[in-house]
């Protein structure tokens, strides 16, 4: 019987374990900044469908509301905006009933007239990253100057900027600015360390490709690592836990068994003394004076 509980508890932590999977949050098209009126698509993408995402938000004017609610149209496992609003402005991310999140990513509504698209997701050291700055109503090859954390990093004819072989160095708060139209909103880019085994990247042109990146390998040997540490650490804390329980109650019984030997043998010395005082009754009566 104990053989076959302890099975049962593996099996149920196990499959514990095994419902950690996260959703990746995708934007289309990839950006992080946006005009006012533009569609967007927000997907949650998982291997497990039935994981039964949603997608919430919370911005400057509203706390953590869902997709539907208010805003946004659910389809599937998809959320579209078809009228970006500056309201609209604010951290997205995926989440799911039995508790897990998404990654999350910022996205800004602007009611200027000129926005600076970058990447929306984390860029792996190494890459290639080209940042467009581009206006509402004119053509988007307009000259552009492009800044990180307030400074000037270069002026380009076209409005094209790209950033060959990105390192950590170039994490930091871009933003950019055409003559006459005005300057970006600020979008910040995180750069991600680069692992040994994973093949070349190509280059990533968020001003004509609109595809969302896959999980790299380097991810999903570090979530499946993460999940079986979490399943041996919870298969660890349960048998140490009946462990603890079960000497527990052999301290117990130990205790009630010794109270009652005690209890029993201190009865018995009591008898054998009124058997002693009433034989010395019988041999030996008192006399009265």
């Amino acid at each position: 019987m104990k053989t076959q509980t302890n099975i049962s508890s593996l099996v149920l932590i196990s499959l514990l374990s095994c419902t950690t999977n996260q959703a990746r949050l995708t934007v289309s098209p990839s950006s992080s900044q946006f005009f006012k009126g533009d569609f967007v698509s927000l997907s949650c993408e998982e291997d497990d469908s039935s994981a039964g995402w949603t997608l919430r938000r919370k911005t400057s004017k509203q706390q953590r509301t869902q997709c539907g609610d208010g805003w946004g149209r659910w389809s599937g496992s998809s959320c579209s905006i078809s009228y970006m609003d500056p309201l609209d402005s604010g951290v997205y991310w995926c989440e799911s009933r039995e508790g897990p999140i998404s990654n999350m990513v910022n996205l800004t509504v602007t009611g200027g007239s000129v926005i600076l698209q970058s990447p929306v997701l984390p860029v792996m050291e190494g890459d290639d990253v080209t940042l467009l700055c581009k206006t509402k109503t004119t053509p988007s090859n307009l000259p552009a100057a492009f800044y990180k954390d307030g400074s000037l990093i270069r002026k380009q004819p076209t409005g094209h900027m790209t950033i060959q072989h990105v390192s950590r160095s170039d994490e930091g708060l871009y933003k950019c600015d055409i003559s006459g139209h005005g300057e970006s909103p600020s979008s910040w880019i995180t750069v991600t360390d680069k692992h040994t085994t994973t093949p070349p990247p190509t280059s990533t042109t968020l001003a004509s490709s609109t595809s969302p990146p896959s999980l790299s390998s380097t991810a999903l040997s570090v979530l499946s690592f993460l999940k079986s540490i979490c399943g041996f650490l919870l298969v660890l804390l349960v048998l140490l836990g009946r462990t603890r329980v079960h000497r527990k109650t052999e301290v117990d019984g130990g205790d009630v068994r010794d109270d009652i030997t005690h209890s029993h043998r201190k009865s018995q010395v009591i008898n054998n003394s009124q058997s002693e005082e009433a034989k010395r009754v019988i041999l030996f009566p008192s006399t009265q004076p």
